[in-house]
């Protein structure tokens, strides 16, 4: 009955490219018809449990079975399945629309009520989940100089992941409007990428805060190999104890930290946040963000990748910093430059397979690999973008005009 109901669901969505699916049983079925551009592949079942497993949660069920080598593939790799699969089925297809089911609305409100919870116990932990896992495994999948876990910016001409990565933080520090003795504060500071980078190039201080440990110990020896480190402060605190001290810094930047929030403490962060701006401040916070409505996070996500993180959409990132009377000043939606990205991240991690697996084991490489894949998915044909939100207190406290922002990025990248 699985292998029936599952052949039926990938006849409907496969259209374009080939999937050949071989079953446990030495069944095979082919699904959909060449294409140019689209991949065709084999799908394997090692055994006859796989497709049930995938007809109760399509992306748990396969991930898991992929992790323990219950789902093998030919002809090509995770990331090429899971384009397959979504090329045939493009956030911008089209058609008509319709409202969601009953049942789809409730368990969307049941998984807000459950999984989305953040408190700083939780954030922590599930900080630690994800970024304590070793700073060799991130050695190996980003670019060394700047070491970025977020989006980058591929501007016309730049080619390499290091230029791009070097371009995003020229952005985002053009759209800061830095000027000198000032204080930023730079909430999930990561390796200490964007806080070396403001520190070398702007005569200002940094304070840089994560939560997690091995970042903090790796930043903190990257700011004294970049000579900064009379300038730069790394701390291992949660950005709601630090309002509570009353400090204010004169810009705030996040690059990548939003996701790990947790929806209902959207407004808690943004409350935070108008706390420790100064009264003609700046903030910008770079996000990874929906570009349809609000959503849930897969149990894969959840279970394996970011338990307690949630991809807001842009009208509740709004609306949340709304209530603190922040003013949006700027926004800017990055559609195609994560795609990007996370191709070469996928790519570095395949070159050095043997490296993590080495280090982890081929389980941890299969999920990682597995995640990888299907990120890159939703954002070059699913609904997942980034936006870049510039905020202020004082609606004076930036010219009126952007032409600010180009000035300085032309400066930053050498352009002058």
């Amino acid at each position: 009955m699985s292998k029936r109901l599952l052949s039926r669901f990938l006849g409907s969505v496969i259209e374009k490219g080939v999937l050949e699916a071989r079953f446990a049983d030495g069944t095979t079925v082919r699904f959909g018809k060449p294409a140019q551009g689209y991949p065709e592949l084999a799908v394997i079942f090692r055994d006859g449990k796989v497709p049930r497993d995938i007809l109760l949660d399509p992306r748990i069920g396969a991930a898991e079975a992929y992790m323990d080598q219950r789902l093998d593939l030919e002809g090509g790799g995770i990331m090429e399945l899971v384009q397959l699969l979504r090329f045939n089925a493009v956030w911008e297809r089209g058609g008509r629309l319709r409202p969601p089911s009953l049942g789809r609305r409730l368990r969307n409100r049941a998984s807000f009520a459950i999984g989305s919870i953040n408190d700083r116990i939780g954030a922590r932990r599930n900080v630690a989940h994800h970024y304590d896992i070793g700073n060799d495994l991130y050695r190996l999948m980003l670019e060394p100089e700047h070491m970025q876990y977020s989006c980058a910016y591929w501007p016309e001409g730049v080619e390499t992941l290091a230029e791009a990565q070097h371009a995003k933080l020229a952005h985002i520090a053009a759209k800061l409007a830095l000027a000198d003795g000032q204080r930023v504060l730079d909430i999930g500071c990561g390796w200490g990428g964007m806080a070396i980078f403001l520190a070398k190039h702007f005569d200002v201080e940094v304070h840089g805060i994560t939560l997690s440990e091995e970042q903090l110990a790796l930043a903190r020896s990257r700011a004294r190999e970049a000579g900064v480190d009379d300038r730069v402060i790394f701390e291992l605190v949660d950005y709601r104890d630090l309002a509570k001290r009353g400090e204010r810094f004169d810009r705030i930047v996040s690059v990548g930290m939003f996701e790990h929030v947790g929806r209902p403490q959207f407004e808690t962060f943004f409350r935070a946040c108008a706390n420790l701006l100064a009264g003609d401040g700046v903030m910008l916070v770079h996000t990874i963000g929906r570009f349809g409505g609000p959503g849930t996070t897969d149990a894969f996500t959840s279970k394996y990748i970011f338990p307690g993180g949630y991809i807001p959409a842009l009208s509740e990132t709004l609306a949340a910093s709304e209530t603190s009377r922040l003013i949006h000043s700027d926004i800017e939606t990055l559609r195609l430059h994560y795609a990007k990205t996370l191709r070469e991240w996928y790519a570095r991690c395949e070159a050095n397979r043997a490296a993590i697996v080495d280090l982890y084991d081929e389980r941890f490489y299969r999920m990682w690999t597995f995640y990888l894949a299907g990120a890159t998915a939703a954002f070059e044909w699913g609904g997942m973008g980034n936006y870049q939100i510039q905020y202020v207190r004082d609606r004076r406290a930036l010219p009126i005009t952007r032409d600010y922002m180009a000035a300085a990025e032309k400066r930053l990248l050498g352009g002058d």
